[in-house]
C-alpha cells in the first residue's frame, strides 16, 4: 500500500516534497520510557494550514481510531519467536469495515493490541500488521497503558459518565491529575501514529469513544482542515453531572475540533449541547434536519443514530452445526424438562444491574407461586472489562443472591437461576438466545447494548433451526423483551416492555407480562422489531456516518484556516477567503488619502463591552468620538438600540455627533438638532397586548427582565439560566407573533433578547439615510467604515455593501464593513474585541488632530 505521509512537517516546513510510502522507511516506535508526558504545546509550526489544491489519486480512504484493534494476537506455541496475527470477528470495528463495504473505501485502523509486545519486537509486528492487515499498532508502556486505561478511563470518566459521583473514594475515582496527563499523553500518541499514515486532504478520520477524547485536538493542530469525526458509544451525562469534572472544558473543546459527533440517542446529544451552552456559551440550531453547532467559524454537526448488528456475522453463526447442536442440547435440558428460559446476558461490573434483576426474579417466585418449577432465568455474565474493588463486590452480590434463590425456591433438579459465569463461545451465546423465551437486560446506565438485538435476530432463526426447534417454515416467529429504560437500544425497540430496573416489583411484573402475553402479540412485537434490527444494521449506521461526515466537511476547501490558543484549548478559526481582520496600516492610509468620510458606530458590544456593568462611554471613548467629530470631512453616527433619552445624556458632550436611536427610528446630526423619525408617528398601542404577555414571562423566568423604550419592547434574559432563557424566548416569540400579528410591529430574537418593534425599522435604514444626506450636500462620500458586534448591525453592512455600486458614494471609494470577532458575518473585515476598536479609533482620531493642527 502506498500512501502519502505528512509525518515529516519539517520536509513541508522547507518546501520539500513530503516523504511518500511507508514501506521505504520502518514505523518508528512512538514512546519507550514508561510515564512520559508529552508536551502539549508542540512548536506553532507544527499547525499545518494544509494547502486546498493538492489532490490524491488513490480512492477514498478511511483511518479507524479506537483504543484497540480488531485483532487478535498469541505467541507462537512452537518454541520459535513470533506472533500470530487473526481478526477479532467480534469487534466493532471489523463489522464496521463490512458494512461500508471494502470496494468502496480503504479501511486503515489505529490502536493498540491487546498483547503486550516486546519494544525490540515492535517495528517487525508494525510492519507486519500494517502490510497484512492495514492496522497501525499503538504500543504504549505498560504502566502508562494502566494509568491512562485502568487508572482515567476506568475509574474516572466511566463511572462519571454513567451518573456515578465519586462522592467518597470507594465510589468511583477522585481525579487525580496524574492520571489525566497519562490520559492526554496517549492521546498524542496516537496522534503521532495517525501522522504516519493519513494524507490530510483526502482521508476520513473517525475516532471512537472516550479513551480518545482529546485525539482531535491534536489532529486539529496538526492538519487544520483535517476531516475528523468523533463517536461516543458511553453516555453522555446531564451538565449537572458533567459539571463536576475539573478538566470539564478541555475535553468539550477537545471534542468540538471534530467535524461530526455522534451519539445513540438524542438524551446523550441533549445533554452534551446542554454542557455546550452552559459552559461555553455556544448556541445550536437545527436546520433541514441537521443539527450543527457555530465554533469559531466551523460548523460542528451533530449525529444521533444507534448503531446496529451485523447480520452477515449473526447469521453464518446461526447457521454452524456447533449452534444446531448446542440448541438441541439447550431444548433437552430445559424445553423438554417443561422448562421456560428466561434470559440475560451481561458483563459482569457495576451498571449491568445484574443483582436487580436477580432480586426480580425472586419477587416473581415470591408472588407467583404458579412460576416455581417451570421458570428459569439463565445469567451468563461475561467478564468484567475493568477491573477493582467494585468488579469483586459485585461478583460476590451475584453469587450469593443467586445461591439464596436457588436454596429458597429449588428443588432437586430444578435450580430457578443458572448463573453462567465462565467465558462463552460465541456460538453458545447465540443459542440460549434461540431457546430463550424472554430476553432481560436491566441496566442501570448503558450507552448502547446490543444484546436484544443479537437475540431479535436469533429468534428469526433459519430453516435448520426451525427443523430443530419443530416449527414449520411458515409458523410466525416470536419473541419477548423487558429492557431497562436507561440504555441506548430503548428508544428503538417500541415493542419491548421498558422497565425501571430500580423498581423491583415493576421488574417482575414485566417478566409475569411477558411469559403471560399471547402469542400473536408476542409475533407481532417481533416482527416489528425483527424489520428494525435488520434494515438499521452496523453498516446502516457507518454509511450514514460517512456520509454526514462527508457532507459537514465538503466546504473545507474554500475555507480560511488558521490555529489559535495553546495546548487543550486549540481550536481553529475557518473563515470566508475574502474576510480578514482590519488593518491598522490599512485602514489609515486610506483615511488620510479621502476627503468625505462616514463613520457608522454600533454602541454596545462595540465601543463598550457586552459584559461591562456600567454601559456609559468612558471619558476616552467621548475625547476619541469628539476628535473625530471635529474634523470637517468627517460624518460620525453612533447607531444603537437604546432610547434617544440614554444615548442623548451619554453622549451630550460631543456635539457634532450624529446619533440613531431604537435601531435608528429617532435621528439627529448634532446635539443641537431636533429629533427626526425615520417613519410616521409610532402608534404605540400595541404595547397594552404585548406588554402583558412579557411580564407573564418575566414572573416565570428568573433573571429575565423588560426594558420599555418609546416606540419598543425588549424582553431580556441575559442574567437567567441559559436553556430555560432560551427555551422560554423561543416560546415568547410565537406568543407575541401570535397576538401582534395584525399590528404595524415586528417581533426580532437578538442576543438573549426579544423585541417588539415598529415594522420597517433597521439599522440599515439609519446607513441609506446617511449616504443619502452626504450626496444631497455633496460630494458623495469617498471612505465608509461601519462597525457592529451583532444581527441588527448586518442590515448596515447589507446596505454599504450594495451601495458601493451606487451613485450614494463615490466611485473607487474605500469602504470598511466591519464586525466584533471572527464569526460569519456579511461584513469583510473583523477586530477581536472593543479594545482593538477603541484602539482603531484612537489612531483614525490622532490623525484628525495632526490634520487639524497643521
Amino acid at each position: 500500500m502506498v500512501s502519502k505521509s505528512y509525518s515529516n512537517l519539517l520536509e513541508l516546513a522547507s518546501g520539500e516534497s513530503p516523504t511518500f510510502g511507508l514501506m521505504s522507511r520502518r514505523i518508528p516506535r512512538i514512546m519507550t520510557v514508561a510515564g512520559l508526558i508529552s508536551d502539549i504545546d508542540d512548536d506553532k509550526s507544527e499547525s499545518v494550514c494544509s494547502d486546498p489544491s493538492s489532490s490524491s489519486a488513490l480512492r477514498d480512504r478511511i483511518i479507524i481510531v479506537a483504543n484497540q484493534l480488531p485483532i487478535r494476537a498469541q505467541r507462537k506455541t512452537d518454541g520459535s519467536k513470533g506472533w500470530i496475527f487473526s481478526w477479532d470477528e467480534d469487534s466493532l470495528l471489523l463489522q464496521l469495515r463490512d458494512g461500508i463495504g471494502d470496494h468502496d473505501m480503504e479501511v486503515i485502523y489505529v490502536g493498540c493490541l491487546k498483547e503486550d509486545v516486546h519494544p525490540n519486537e515492535q517495528d517487525e509486528v508494525s510492519q507486519l500488521l500494517l502490510e497484512t492487515f492495514k492496522c497501525v499498532p499503538t504500543f504504549l508502556p505498560p504502566e502508562l497503558f494502566s494509568r491512562y486505561y485502568h487508572g482515567f478511563c476506568k475509574q474516572q470518566l466511566w463511572p462519571l459518565f454513567h451518573y456515578m459521583l465519586p462522592l467518597s473514594p470507594d465510589l468511583g475515582g477522585r481525579f487525580n491529575r496524574s492520571l489525566w496527563q497519562a490520559y492526554v499523553s496517549v492521546n498524542k500518541i496516537f496522534a503521532d501514529r495517525i501522522m504516519e499514515v493519513i494524507n490530510p486532504e483526502d482521508d476520513f478520520v473517525w475516532v471512537h469513544d472516550y479513551h480518545l477524547m482529546v485525539l482531535p485536538t491534536f489532529l486539529r493542530k496538526r492538519f487544520n482542515r483535517v476531516k475528523l469525526g468523533f463517536f461516543l458509544h458511553s453516555p453522555f451525562p446531564s451538565s449537572e453531572i458533567y459539571k463536576t469534572l475539573p478538566i470539564r472544558e478541555e475535553l468539550l473543546r477537545a471534542l468540538l475540533n471534530a467535524d461530526l459527533i455522534g451519539f445513540h440517542t438524542f438524551d446523550y446529544a441533549r445533554h452534551f449541547l446542554s454542557c455546550c451552552s452552559r459552559m461555553l456559551g455556544l448556541t445550536y440550531e437545527s436546520k433541514r434536519g441537521y443539527i450543527g453547532l457555530e465554533y469559531y467559524g466551523r460548523t460542528v454537526s451533530i449525529k444521533i443514530l444507534p448503531v446496529g448488528i451485523h447480520m452477515g456475522q449473526l447469521q453464518s453463526v446461526l447457521s454452524l452445526p456447533e449452534t444446531e447442536e448446542k440448541v438441541t442440547e439447550l431444548l433437552k435440558q430445559y424445553c423438554e424438562q417443561g422448562r421456560i428460559m428466561l434470559l440475560g446476558v451481561d458483563d459482569m461490573d457495576i451498571f449491568k444491574g445484574i443483582s436487580l434483576k436477580l432480586l426480580a426474579m425472586e419477587q416473581l417466585l415470591m408472588q407467583h407461586p404458579e412460576w416455581r418449577g417451570k421458570v428459569v432465568l439463565v445469567q451468563i455474565a461475561n467478564p468484567a472489562r475493568g477491573r477493582g474493588k467494585d468488579v469483586k463486590e459485585v461478583q460476590a452480590e451475584t453469587s450469593s443472591t443467586v445461591k439464596r434463590i436457588n436454596e429458597t425456591f429449588g428443588k432437586p433438579g430444578y435450580n430457578p437461576v443458572v448463573l453462567i459465569d465462565e467465558p462463552l463461545k460465541f456460538y453458545e451465546r447465540m443459542a440460549y438466545y434461540v431457546v430463550a423465551e424472554c430476553c432481560l437486560v436491566t441496566a442501570v446506565r448503558d450507552g448502547m447494548n446490543l444484546i436484544p438485538y443479537e437475540y431479535i435476530i436469533s429468534r428469526q432463526g433459519n430453516e435448520k433451526l426451525d427443523e430443530v426447534l419443530g416449527l414449520t417454515p411458515s409458523t410466525p416467529k416470536k419473541s419477548m423483551l423487558v429492557v431497562s429504560e436507561f440504555i441506548g437500544c430503548s428508544p428503538s425497540l417500541s415493542g419491548a416492555i421498558r422497565v425501571n430496573p430500580w423498581n423491583i416489583d415493576a421488574v417482575a411484573d414485566a417478566m409475569d407480562s411477558a411469559l403471560e402475553m399471547a402469542e400473536p402479540e408476542k409475533q407481532l412485537r417481533h416482527e416489528k422489531h425483527y424489520r428494525y434490527v435488520s434494515t438499521h444494521d452496523v453498516g446502516y449506521w457507518a454509511r450514514s456516518f460517512l456520509q454526514d461526515l462527508e457532507r459537514t466537511c465538503q466546504d473545507h476547501v474554500r475555507r480560511r484556516c488558521w490555529g489559535i490558543g495553546f495546548g487543550l484549548s486549540f481550536r481553529v478559526v475557518a473563515l470566508d477567503p475574502s474576510f480578514r481582520k482590519l488593518s491598522m496600516e490599512h485602514i489609515v492610509s486610506a483615511y488620510r488619502r479621502t476627503t468625505t468620510r462616514a463613520i457608522l458606530l454600533d454602541y454596545d458590544g462595540t465601543l463598550m463591552p457586552q459584559a461591562s456593568i456600567d454601559k456609559s462611554p468612558t471619558s476616552k471613548s467621548i475625547n476619541i468620538i469628539n476628535s473625530l467629530c471635529r474634523d470637517k470631512n468627517n460624518m460620525v453616527f453612533i447607531v444603537s438600540a437604546r432610547s434617544r433619552k440614554t444615548l442623548g445624556e451619554w453622549f451630550s458632550p460631543c456635539e457634532n455627533l450624529g446619533i440613531a436611536a431604537e435601531h435608528g427610528y429617532f435621528l439627529r446630526l448634532k446635539r443641537d438638532v431636533e429629533w427626526e423619525t425615520c417613519g410616521p408617528v409610532a402608534d404605540c398601542s400595541w404595547k397594552q397586548i404585548a406588554e402583558p404577555v412579557m411580564k407573564l414571562y418575566t414572573e416565570t423566568t428568573d433573571g429575565s427582565t423588560i426594558e420599555d423604550k418609546e416606540t419598543s419592547l425588549v424582553w431580556s434574559y441575559e442574567d437567567a439560566d441559559p436553556d430555560f432563557g432560551s427555551c422560554q424566548a423561543k416560546e415568547l416569540l410565537d406568543h407575541l407573533e401570535s397576538v401582534l400579528a395584525n399590528e404595524p410591529v415586528t417581533v426580532k430574537s437578538g442576543q438573549n433578547t426579544v423585541e417588539v418593534k415598529p415594522q420597517g425599522v433597521s439599522k440599515g435604514l439609519v446607513a441609506k439615510r446617511l449616504l443619502s444626506i452626504m450626496q444631497e450636500k455633496g460630494p458623495s462620500p469617498d471612505f465608509v467604515l461601519c462597525i457592529g458586534d451583532d444581527r441588527s448591525d448586518e442590515d448596515m453592512f447589507e446596505v454599504i455593501t450594495s451601495s458601493m455600486a451606487g451613485p450614494s458614494i463615490a466611485p473607487r471609494a474605500e469602504v470598511f464593513a466591519c464586525t466584533v470577532g471572527k464569526k460569519p458575518s456579511k461584513a469583510k473585515y473583523y477586530l477581536d474585541d472593543t479594545v482593538e476598536i477603541v484602539r482603531l479609533m484612537q489612531g483614525l482620531a490622532s490623525v484628525s488632530e495632526q490634520t487639524n493642527s497643521g
